[in-house]
């Protein structure tokens, strides 16, 4: 199926996207690698009169790390993520996660900032940003402002962006030491999409104990979430084999899980438990690694 027609306007810079979305409204989508918008275009599940093409944008894209904080640009591609090696030292989350993307046209092409701004629920990298506590930066008409990743995402594919809203970084506190990450997620065989997704990141203190956990889970329910509960049963105590299968077991609280053709909520919920046992299990063991 074709999308219906809609008129294409190509940005020269943010300030003239954000323009063309004030004078267009809801009418008009951003475009950037296209990976998320055009298939449901052409499913005539979104029908936008109007595409602001962003994605020649050079100042976009790019990543960098000054001081404690890792800035990446919103059009940074999956594939610069996965194979930056400043990148893969300072927080190897983020290219754990882009590595498993999709297939390798779409790491190719596909963005950072498109696919948090579509917010899709079975999407990969909102479990990384939520588990890395990230900041997200947007500008539009009334300047910039920083939402952070806990609040971004607020329900199906509805991200908390302003209609004249461009997302334009994602800003990462680098993980102290002795902190260990793993993303771990059962695709769909057909799209690669999260089925469900769990991403832990674990930093354990001098004693062994746990300091902080943070565990960010997708594909689960109508948008990405933070598993609070799962970690408020870890921090202060050693994670002991024990202690983490006990707080994976907590894993489901609060979700309300999808029941779709491509699992039941009931599969997702279990899929979902043993999913974070085992990113908790891999994240503990890499940063007892790290000595």
């Amino acid at each position: 199926m074709n999308p219906v027609p809609f008129d294409y306007h190509r940005a020269g810079s943010v300030e003239e996207a954000i323009a063309f979305l004030r004078e267009h409204g809801e009418g008009a989508k951003l475009l950037a690698g296209g990976h998320s918008l055009l298939p449901i275009m052409k499913l005539r599940l979104a029908q936008p009169a109007h595409l602001v093409d962003i994605g020649g944008l050079a100042s976009l894209r790019g990543i960098r790390i000054d001081g404690d904080t890792i800035r990446i640009g919103a059009l940074t591609t999956h594939h610069t993520i996965e194979t930056d090696e400043a990148l893969r030292r300072a927080c190897p989350l983020l290219p754990e996660v882009a590595r498993v993307i999709g297939d390798r046209q779409v790491r190719n092409r596909g963005t950072i900032g498109g696919t948090l701004a579509h917010a899709d629920p079975a999407a990969d990298f909102p479990a990384a940003v939520l588990a890395l506590d990230a900041t997200l930066v947007a500008r539009g008409a009334d300047g910039e402002r920083t939402i952070p990743a806990g609040d971004f995402f607020l329900g199906f594919l509805t991200a908390a962006l302003n209609p004249d809203e461009v997302l334009t970084e994602i800003r990462i506190s680098t993980p102290p030491a002795r902190t260990g990450m793993s993303y771990q997620k059962l695709a769909n065989q057909a799209s690669g999409y999260a089925t469900v997704g769990v991403a832990a990141l674990v930093t354990l203190g001098e004693d062994d104990t746990c300091r902080q956990a943070c565990i960010g889970i997708t594909g689960a329910g109508a948008n990405a979430v933070r598993a609070t509960a799962v970690e408020e049963a870890l921090t202060g105590r050693r994670p002991d084999e024990a202690t983490i299968r006990d707080a994976a077991a907590l894993a489901d609280e609060g979700i309300e899980f999808l029941d779709d053709i491509h699992a039941s909520a009931d599969y997702r919920q279990q899929v979902t438990r043993g999913l974070t046992r085992r990113a908790l299990q891999t994240a503990v063991a890499r940063a007892r690694d790290s000595r």
